[in-house]
C-alpha cells in the first residue's frame, strides 16, 4: 500500500517526467526507476493475496459443505462491483471528467475481471486451477506477436485479454491498462496455495513453503533473464554498471511478463514469510492497519493527491508546460511520507469499524 502511494505521488507530481513501460534506462534517473520498480510490487501481490482471500473466506463454510459455492458468489459479486468501482468513482478521481472522455481500465478493474474470472474457476480440482494458473503465466508471451487491427472482429476482445491499447465507444475512449489473461493466472495461483493458510497446515510448514516458492520464483527469473531468450524484451548492457543492472530489472508490466511475474511474486513470498515471522512487531501494526483498509485507503489517496494538485495549480500555476510539477525526486519521499501519516487515523478508524460492524455486509466491499 505504501509502495502505491508513492508512485501515485510521482504519477500525480511528476507527470512531465513520466516513465514509459518497459521503462527507457538510459532516459530514466535512478530516482525515478527504483521507486517505479518497488511500485511493480503491488498489482500482483494484490491480485495474489486476492485469490489467496478468496479460498480463505470459501474454507469459513467448508463445513456446510458450500465452500466452493460461497466462494464462487462472493467473487462474482464483488468481481461486478470492483469493476463499477473502477469507471465510476476511480477514473473520476484520477480525470475529474463528467462525463468521461477517457475510462482508463486500470488495476481495480482487472482484479474485478480477475475475481469474475476465479468465480467460474474455483470449480476446478486444485491442482487442474494451479496448472491454469501456471500456463497462463508461463505462457501468454507466446501470444506477443498476435495482433488485430481496430475493426476486426477480435480487437476488442484482444486488447481486454493481452494487448494494452485505445478502445473507441462512441463519445468514450478506453483504455485497456491492465491486459487480463496473465492476471487470471496470478490469482489462480493465490488461490491455488490456499490450503498453506489453512488449519491443516502449520506456520512451520507455510513458512517452509513460501521459502521454497520465492526462492525457486527468484531463480527461474535470474536463470530466464540471464539467458535473456523469453519471458520479456531483452536486456543491454548500459553506458555503465548501474544501467546495466537497471536493464537487467527493467521487467514489462502491460502486461505483466513472465519475468514481471516471478520477480514481484517471488519477492512478494518472501514478504509473506518475513512478515509472519515477525508477526508479533510493533512496527508491523501500522502496516496491517493499512492492508485491514486497502479499497477505503486506494480510493482516499486517489482524491486527496487529486485536490492536492489542484490546490498546487491554483497556488503556484502550471509550471511544467501546462502541468505543475516538481523537479526535485526528494519531494517523491516526502509527500508520500507526509501523505502516509496524515491518511492513517482515516484509514485506522475505517479498519476498526469494519471489525466493529461485520453485521454491515456492504462494509466488506471495502
Amino acid at each position: 500500500m505504501l509502495f502505491m502511494l508513492l508512485d501515485h505521488v510521482r504519477e500525480t507530481f511528476y507527470l512531465h517526467m513520466q516513465v514509459p513501460d518497459p521503462m527507457v534506462v538510459s532516459d530514466t534517473p535512478p530516482g525515478l526507476f527504483f521507486p517505479r520498480m518497488l511500485a511493480h510490487l503491488c498489482a500482483p501481490v494484490f491480485v495474489f493475496l486476492t485469490g489467496l482471500g478468496a479460498y480463505l473466506y470459501a474454507s469459513r463454510h467448508a463445513e456446510t459443505g458450500q465452500a466452493r459455492a460461497a466462494a464462487s458468489g462472493f467473487l462474482w459479486r464483488r468481481g461486478l462491483f470492483l469493476v463499477l468501482l473502477e469507471i465510476t468513482i476511480v477514473n473520476f478521481a484520477w480525470t475529474f471528467q463528467f462525463p468521461p472522455v477517457k475510462v482508463f481500465l486500470q488495476v481495480i478493474w482487472v482484479i474485478g475481471l480477475s475475481m469474475l474470472a476465479l468465480s467460474a474457476l474455483v470449480w476446478l480440482p486444485r491442482k487442474a486451477l494451479l496448472l491454469l494458473g501456471v500456463v497462463l503465466v508461463a505462457g501468454h508471451n507466446l501470444l506477443d506477436g498476435l495482433h488485430f487491427p481496430a475493426g476486426h472482429a477480435m480487437h476488442v476482445p484482444w486488447a481486454i485479454l493481452h494487448e494494452r491499447g485505445w478502445l473507441d465507444l462512441a463519445d468514450v475512449k478506453l483504455r485497456t491498462s491492465y491486459p487480463l489473461l496473465p492476471w487470471i493466472g496470478v490469482i489462480a495461483l493465490g488461490y491455488g496455495i490456499g490450503p498453506w493458510f489453512s488449519k491443516a497446515c502449520d506456520a512451520t510448514q507455510r513458512m517452509h513453503y513460501l521459502l521454497i516458492a520465492g526462492i525457486a520464483s527468484l531463480l527461474g527469473f535470474m536463470a530466464l533473464r540471464t539467458l535473456n531468450v523469453y519471458g520479456d524484451a531483452p536486456w543491454q548492457t548500459g553506458a555503465n554498471a548501474l544501467q546495466t543492472v537497471m536493464s537487467w530489472l527493467n521487467v514489462t508490466k502491460y502486461p505483466p511478463s513472465l519475468l514481471f511475474i516471478l520477480l514481484t511474486l517471488g519477492v512478494g513470498l518472501l514478504l509473506l514469510r518475513a512478515f509472519e515471522a515477525k508477526m508479533g512487531a510493533g512496527w508491523l501494526q501500522p502496516l496491517a492497519t493499512l492492508g485491514a483498509a486497502p479499497m477505503f485507503f486506494y480510493v482516499l489517496h486517489l482524491y486527496v493527491l487529486k485536490f492536492m494538485y489542484l490546490a498546487a495549480i491554483e497556488v503556484w500555476g502550471a509550471n511544467q508546460g501546462s502541468l505543475f510539477g516538481l523537479n526535485s525526486l526528494w519531494w517523491l519521499w516526502v509527500i508520500a511520507a507526509l501523505l502516509a501519516i496524515t491518511l492513517y487515523p482515516c484509514v485506522r478508524w475505517f479498519a476498526a469499524l469494519k471489525q466493529r460492524r461485520r453485521d454491515i455486509a456492504w462494509l466488506k466491499y471495502l
